[in-house]
């Protein structure tokens, strides 16, 4: 009777139930990295914003973290707690950093095999995919959101030519090059390769990540979530 289209308007009552919210971080060497804010800070940015996300809604919120292996000391059990997400947060802002490896995540996602919520897997996926399809695996009953954090200053090269010391933030391995137009030109298109390259993958299991640069967006995140349920 309420209609001005007179439609049949149904009311479903559903009651909503909290679920488990788990961050995994990588805190590896190359996550130390970053020209204004090292990209471990842009993580710890986003489980802050998350933390209180997850209080206002009810959901438990936990984290894993690792590098060459599992980081037991970063570990914190899924619990409701106001604080709980600065508290992680401040936990990533001052963990030592240190050189890691898939190994690592395949270690830390163990704790989270049969139980199904939502993962968010924070890296800057600086190794190779080909063993990433187990970690999935262990992780098919969660929906997974790939955070990609990249840093300006590794995805665009300098403007000008110049000589460059670059250094592998994982090895330690340095090389000085000679930044021409043709090896920038290079360097951009490495780049696309990469992202045109972790798209196809997480496409391939239905699962679309999302990316920082610099910075967590927080309406970025929220845009991604509405075009997900859309």
């Amino acid at each position: 009777m309420r209609s001005l289209q007179q439609d049949w308007l149904v009311r479903i009552s559903r009651q909503r139930v909290g679920v488990s919210v788990q961050v995994v971080v990588d805190v590896s060497a190359s996550m130390a990295f970053g020209a204004h804010k090292p990209k471990l800070h842009v993580a710890a940015d986003f489980i802050e914003a998350l933390g209180y996300s997850a209080f206002r809604v009810g959901d438990a919120l936990g984290m894993v973290a690792f590098d060459a292996a599992e980081r037991a000391d970063l570990y914190v059990p899924a619990m409701r707690n106001r604080g709980m997400g600065e508290a992680m947060s401040g936990m990533i802002r001052q963990c030592r950093a240190a050189p890691g490896s898939i190994a690592g995540l395949e270690q830390a996602v163990v704790r989270l095999v049969s139980r199904p919520g939502l993962v968010f897997l924070v890296s800057d996926f600086h190794w190779p995919l080909d063993r990433l399809g187990l970690t999935l695996d262990l992780l098919a009953g969660s929906f997974v959101v790939p955070m990609i954090i990249w840093d300006h200053a590794e995805i665009e090269p300098p403007d000008q030519d110049a000589i460059a010391t670059l250094e592998d933030a994982e090895s330690g391995a340095s090389r000085t090059l000679w930044l021409r137009p043709k090896l920038r030109a290079q360097w951009r298109d490495n780049v696309a390769l990469r992202r045109l390259e972790l798209d196809r993958f997480f496409a391939s299991r239905s699962i679309r990540p999302f990316y920082a640069s610099g910075a967590f967006d927080a309406d970025a995140m929220s845009e991604y979530f509405f075009e997900a349920n859309a």
